[in-house]
């Protein structure tokens, strides 16, 4: 499993990097973490507002940090 967290390496988009790992941690699924902080490749994903991310390539969260609750549930 490939987390996308897109922004330009704030603490918000930090903070997104951490709960991704945290919830798939807690799931036990193995996982890799890319940070895209180029705004040309985060149009291809049509984001528009930062933090985001996309989990294998589909875009999830876009202009929050969503918790490692949330997170779990986009797993699921």
């Amino acid at each position: 499993m490939i987390f996308q967290v897109m922004g330009p390496g704030c603490a918000k988009c930090n903070q997104v990097a951490e709960n991704a790992a945290a919830a798939a941690a807690e799931l036990g699924v193995e996982y890799e973490i890319v940070k895209i902080s180029d705004f040309n490749e985060m149009m291809k994903f049509g984001v528009m507002m930062t933090p985001a991310l996309a989990i294998d390539g589909d875009v999830k969260a876009v202009g929050k940090v969503p918790t490692v609750e949330e997170i779990k549930g986009m797993l699921s």
